[in-house]
């Protein structure tokens, strides 16, 4: 059972922490930043919140941390980005000697909205060097239009983060739909192992190019389609061996084969046994 989410706040004194505000940098709210900072961590650091109202970015420069959240477990390294939606509590801590990082709160509105309502999401191998200097900039610069350029390099680097977070959600929701699709039709193969499946069939019933369907299915079967359906008959056939004294040549036509020697050829061809010799062998397995 997972451990309750408190508001915690537990930073050692070997942290070394270069805070962003609106107090100081007033032009961070053109760009609904609430709050960011540059963090050279180690030894105690750990940081919890319940259900804050605003999205949390951190970067990962060197080092590893941890994140706790209620969609499971991440960790963090090197050129790592993690994304955490508004008003869903995380709870973050150093998982390596050292840990440098920068983070940013960002204000759950319309600007951002490519974050909300998305679960935590970690970004691998993207190169945020530049944003990194940008805030160090920003956090030391006093000549305006030094902090104007330092700005407009934050702007573009967060919205360049946000439109891959975008992508990436619209692509597993494809998969997502994709996915549901393919279950529907091998659950219909499943109650039609008797019909005469081909490609064409099976690619009308699902609403796709044979091309596409056979893509898929390797995706997400490692087996083309009429493979996928050869496997639904053989887990069938050995299910009925086992469990059922049908004859062998019923068991055939039950599953798809009108030819019993071509049945007994697949089947051998994949459990590794002829369907007798597999029946003989589980019926004395058991006395």
């Amino acid at each position: 059972m997972q451990s309750p989410f408190t508001d915690i706040i537990n930073i050692g004194q070997q942290c070394f922490e270069r805070f962003i505000d609106s107090s100081t940098s007033p032009e961070i709210m053109a760009l609904d930043i609430e709050l960011a900072g540059c963090s050279n961590l180690s030894g105690e650091y750990v940081v919890g919140r319940v259900m804050p109202p605003n999205h949390t970015l951190f970067y990962s420069l060197s080092g590893e941390g941890c994140f706790r959240t209620p969609h499971g477990s991440f960790s963090l390294s090197s050129g790592q980005l993690i994304t955490l939606p508004a008003y869903q509590s995380f709870e973050v801590s150093i998982a390596s000697d050292k840990w440098d990082i920068i983070w940013l709160n960002l204000s759950d509105t319309e600007q951002w909205n490519g974050l909300s309502k998305q679960h935590p999401r970690v970004i691998g191998n993207i190169n945020l060097a530049a944003l990194h200097h940008a805030m160090e900039l920003l956090y030391l610069e006093h000549d305006n239009r030094n902090r104007e350029a330092a700005m407009q390099i934050i702007g573009r680097h967060l919205r360049q983060v946000i439109s891959q977070n975008d992508h990436e959600n619209s692509e597993d929701e494809s998969n997502d739909r994709h996915a549901v699709r393919l279950q529907s039709l091998f659950a219909a193969v499943e109650n039609q192992l008797q019909f005469q499946w081909s490609v064409e069939s099976l690619s009308k019933k699902a609403h796709y190019s044979a091309p596409h369907l056979h893509r898929l299915c390797l995706k997400y079967f490692k087996r083309s389609p009429m493979q996928q359906v050869i496997y639904l008959r053989m887990q069938r056939a050995r299910n009925l061996l086992l469990k059922t004294q049908w004859p062998i040549s019923y068991i055939a036509h039950y599953v798809g084969y009108a030819n019993v020697f071509t049945f007994s050829k697949r089947f051998k061809k994949s459990v590794g046994k002829p369907p007798r010799e597999f029946r003989e062998a589980s019926t004395s397995d058991k006395y």
